[in-house]
């Protein structure tokens, strides 16, 4: 009888034990580590499992406390608020989660030591030379990775709208690819994964924050990729996406709370219309469907007025900062979210990282709207935040229009003018990201109408004029694309990323004469911006565009560069005493073609539909 009962015993503590196991693995809590010596002391955890709820936590690490235990009205949360003071060490701690007195579960967490230089990182500036890319449509390095089990869409390269197989392995295979264009900053749109049945592939419905999409390699790859980069001075920007998540996001079959998203009776769509925001007579309406709207079916609205869901995204960012090494970070659709939140967001980031930079994506028609995002981007500004990067929409509209149009006065080169002329309503003009076309907008050759000339005009004043110049993958062998005819014509895959590729632009292979001049075009440019302070931070002088003529200055502390642009259909002799005001100041001049530097001349001819660098010393 007594062997019985110690027989009982032992078995009902294995039961007890691989109960415990069996449901401590059914836990997911999230950030999934962390790190000591954070300037924030503070910590919230979100903790997901059967009637989580129901049970009390215990922890016992030296320089950790549990400071509260938060619950909503779903029993299967916990938002458990921890304290990681000073003192705190590196190392595995154990939550202990007891019920009815009993110890029921043991999850281990670990702290980590940040790196040395986690706040020391310099960040994108105004020396760099970004460069967008799609991972899916870069270069297939891993073909393993192409299908997995768990993902629900398949590689289909015949598909337009479908997975084509680029990756992280792709990218990082590349790297010098990237140094030999010349470009310092790599933007790859959303690598986070996005298990949806289709059209997954642009990386924007996240069905994990936490999780590199297995299509493109794991977080291990994507480390490995940044630390690479850094090792051949390539900054890497994350992309990120607060204002919506994926329909198939874990959380969507259990939401921590009725508001952890945004719902209504019936599927209610954002109206896209983000003038509401600073429109004195914008309705209640209009604000609520700009901001609580759903972007897409498949893309449901989060609601970072939740506190906890506003706490979740912040750690998250922290957390791929820190893991990963990013030196920046782009913000999707920036203007979608609870502008409140956004502030707190940035704040938290500059705490940690005071030198990082945020490129807000904020897609607006004009001038005075895209400042009043930069200008609002931190209320309470000090001499330690910054204003956020912008992405300078208006710009792009008036370059993709001017070299169309004949010169006016407010059409041609004139919209380049009055375009710049605006920048008193910016903070900062200087950091705003500017670009010919990206990922959602016509490609630039093809609103030239593949007019060579007229992209070399286009392409010349992105390098030259003020701001952080953008090139979207494909401009440098004259990719080509129209929104009206679909998102993935503007999404082509990269010529040369797939084994069997006939062209090959990586290694300039099968690229006609035209693809061959556009890439060394835009090779030249970037190397006379990269190797001259004057083009990336001089004072930016124009003068108003006449006859066709559009000239200005970048002006630096030694020297200026002199830029002619001629929209004409004519070849034009400039005279040069009508820019006295800043040549006077100069002794010599050269074509940055040419070696040596001349006198002056009174005059310089340009031919039609060109433009024309100088070097003044």
């Amino acid at each position: 009888m007594k062997l019985k009962t110690i027989l009982i015993s032992i078995i009902y503590v294995l039961v007890i034990h691989v109960n415990s196991f069996a449901q401590s693995t059914n836990l997911k809590i999230e950030p999934p580590f962390w790190w000591i010596g954070m300037n924030d002391s503070k910590l919230q955890l979100l903790i997901h499992g059967d009637n989580i709820s129901n049970y009390s936590v215990k922890l016992k690490y030296d320089g950790v406390e549990i400071s509260q235990l938060n619950k909503t009205k779903n029993p299967n949360y916990l938002f458990l608020d921890l304290i990681i003071l000073p003192e705190a060490k590196s190392g595995k701690m154990e939550f202990v989660f007891k019920s009815k007195g009993k110890d029921i579960i043991s999850y281990s967490y670990e702290l980590k030591t940040r790196k040395n230089n986690s706040k020391l990182r310099p960040g994108v500036n105004q020396s760099d030379i970004i460069y967008l890319l799609m991972p899916d449509r870069f270069a297939n390095g891993d073909t393993t990775n192409d299908n997995r089990i768990v993902m629900l869409e398949k590689a289909n390269r015949s598909n337009p709208d479908g997975r084509h197989g680029g990756d992280l392995k792709g990218i990082n295979n590349n790297l010098n690819y990237f140094n030999k264009l010349g470009v310092t900053a790599v933007w790859i749109n959303p690598v986070l994964e996005n298990n949806m049945p289709n059209y997954s592939y642009h990386g924007y419905a996240i069905t994990d924050f936490y999780k590199v999409d297995a299509r493109f390699g794991n977080n291990q790859d994507y480390v490995d990729l940044v630390g690479d980069a850094k090792s051949k001075n390539i900054k890497i920007i994350m992309d990120m996406v607060f204002n919506h998540c994926g329909l198939n996001h874990w959380w969507m079959s259990d939401l921590p709370s009725k508001d952890w998203i945004h719902q209504f009776t019936e599927f209610t769509r954002s109206n896209y219309r983000a003038e509401v925001l600073m429109d004195p007579y914008a309705s209640n309406r209009d604000k609520e469907l700009m901001n609580d709207g759903w972007f897409d079916h498949s893309m449901p609205d989060l609601n970072q007025k939740n506190p906890y869901l506003a706490n979740y995204l912040i750690q998250n960012s922290i957390w791929w900062i820190e893991y990963s090494g990013i030196d920046g970070v782009r913000m999707d659709t920036y203007p979608y979210s609870d502008q409140n939140f956004m502030h707190q967001w940035e704040m938290r980031i500059h705490e940690e990282y005071p030198n990082f930079n945020i490129l807000g994506e904020a897609w607006l028609q004009y001038e005075s709207q895209t400042a009043w995002f930069q200008n609002q981007a931190l209320p309470n500004r000090s001499a330690t935040y910054h204003s956020i990067m912008v992405t300078d929409f208006p710009l792009s509209y008036a370059i993709n229009s001017a070299f169309n149009e004949q010169d006016g006065w407010t059409s041609g080169l004139s919209k380049l003018y009055y375009t710049l002329s605006k920048d008193f309503l910016y903070n900062d003009p200087n950091s705003l990201v500017i670009f010919t076309d990206n990922h959602d907008i016509d490609r630039f050759y093809s609103t030239q109408h593949k007019d060579f000339e007229k992209w070399k005009m286009g392409i010349t004043f992105l390098m030259t004029t003020r701001g952080i110049p953008m090139i979207y993958y494909g401009t440098e062998y004259l990719a080509d694309g129209k929104k009206n005819e679909g998102d993935a014509q503007l999404r082509k895959d990269f010529l040369g990323g797939w084994p069997g590729d006939t062209i090959n632009a990586f290694s300039q292979d099968g690229l006609n004469t035209n693809q061959m001049k556009a890439f060394n075009f835009l090779q030249n440019l970037i190397t006379l911006k990269k190797n001259n302070p004057s083009l990336q931070t001089g004072t930016l002088k124009h003068f108003i565009p006449v006859d066709g003529i559009y000239t200005y200055f970048r002006i630096g502390n030694d020297n200026a560069f002199m830029i002619v642009i001629n929209n004409g259909n004519e070849a034009k002799k400039v005279r040069l005493n009508n820019y006295s005001e800043i040549t006077n100041n100069y002794r010599s001049i050269r074509n940055i073609d040419a070696n040596e530097f001349d006198k002056i001349p009174p005059q310089i001819q340009i031919r039609a539909k060109s433009a024309l660098i100088f070097e003044l010393k």
